[in-house]
Formats: C-alpha cells, structure tokens, sequence
C-alpha cells in the first residue's frame, strides 16, 4: 500500500519544510509571483507582495496608535503632576490650622473636579477637638481607616465615610484614603480618612491604579499631622 495515501501530507508539514528551506523560493521564484490571496479589506485577489504590504501597513497603524496612546498618557501625566504640584504649595502655604482640613477637601474638589470630598480625623490636639473634621466618627470606622494599607476604590456598599459627604444619596462609586503619620508599611494607626465620592460608577472603580492615591494621602496627612 502507497504510504503517502496512509500517511498524508499536511499542512504544517509543508510550513515545516519551508521554514527549514529558505532557499526553496530562491529556487522557485516564478511561484512568489503566481501566489495569490484575498484581500481582507477589498475582498478582491491580490498578489502575495500586495498582502505584504497590507500587513506592514496594519502593523505600522497598530504602532501609531499605541504611540498616540502614550502621548495622551504622558501630557495626562504631566497636567496630574501639575495638579497635585499646585496642591502641594497650598498645603505648604496653610497657615490658619483651624481652616486647613477644609481647604483641603475644597482644593481636592477643584483641582482634580471631584463631585465630593469628605475628611474625618480624630487624635486631635484638643484645640482642634470642636473641628466639623474631628466629629461624628465611630471606632468601627477608625479601625477600618486603620485596617487599609492603600486607598480603596470601588461601589458605595454603604459605607459609613459616605455619610460625611454632602449629598450621600448621589455617591456610587467612591474611593477611601487612610491617613497616617507614617507610611503604611510601619503598621501606623490612621488618624484619619478621606473620601473622594462620584455619581459615576467608573470613576473610582476596582481595579484603578492607587498610587496617585496613595501620594494624595501622604501629602494631606503630613500637612494635617499637625493639628495631633
């Protein structure tokens, strides 16, 4: 019995035999010309060198498009940084204690248009004690703020930091910042919370970065550590 009838030749057979035979074509250069595929975009027969071309010209697209991306990133980036960098000063500038943690959820909700920004502290000097931020705040809480090694991000599931906010009915997502005198990583009780809240779902989801987050949090509890 013929062999090759039991054992017939496949497809990646013959992509085998030349890959390991470059210099088939070489051999056989009339085939290049007589080759022929459909194109994708115009449905019609084009020649082998023609879908080469397509496909360089689709890579090339691919490339441009994630060179754009990067670009947008990266002024993004540069117009955060020039944000939080503005913040910073303020922060710097503060010199009325007494009035600081409210600046500091005003200047958050202009400088980063947050539809709501809540701040809670508790461990005050007792100069502060009377502060609006140092009220209304339950050990369940402060041992969740304490609990957060990073911000958190996410649904309002009914937590209770959506009840410092203004309008709590109008928050569906939000994201929680721990603030502590220490970085997290020294296990350092929080001394505070702050709540970012929107009416969009998206715009503190799950599964954003925390880092821009994280910072935010270092900058507003080294400026509210001296009201301790």
């Amino acid at each position: 019995m013929n062999q090759s009838l039991n054992n017939p030749i496949t497809e990646d057979d013959i992509a085998n035999y030349l890959s390991i035979t470059p210099d088939f074509f070489q051999r056989h250069a009339e085939l290049l010309a007589a080759v022929q595929f459909t194109s994708p975009h115009s449905h019609r027969a084009v020649s082998l060198q023609e879908r080469q071309a397509e496909m360089l010209r689709e890579k090339i697209k691919v490339l441009e498009q994630r060179i754009m991306e990067m670009i947008r990133n990266g002024n993004d980036n540069v117009l955060l940084s020039d944000k939080i960098l503005r913040w910073a000063r303020s922060l710097l500038l503060a010199s009325d204690l007494r009035a600081l943690p409210a600046a500091i959820a005003e200047e958050i909700q202009q400088q980063f248009a947050v539809p709501q920004v809540g701040l809670r502290l508790w461990g005050v000097a007792p100069a502060f004690a009377d502060l609006a931020a140092a009220q209304g705040v339950s050990d369940d809480a402060k041992v969740f703020a304490s609990s957060l090694m990073e911000p958190f991000c996410g649904l309002n599931t009914g937590f209770e930091a959506v009840g410092w906010l203004a309008d709590p009915a109008a928050v569906t997502s939000l994201a929680l910042i721990p603030l502590r005198s220490s970085p997290p990583s020294a296990t350092a009780p929080a001394f505070g919370m702050l709540v970012l809240a929107s009416p969009d779902a998206q715009r503190f989801h799950s599964g954003m970065g925390t880092d821009f987050l994280a910072r935010m949090g270092e900058l507003a509890s080294a400026a509210l550590s001296r009201l301790r």
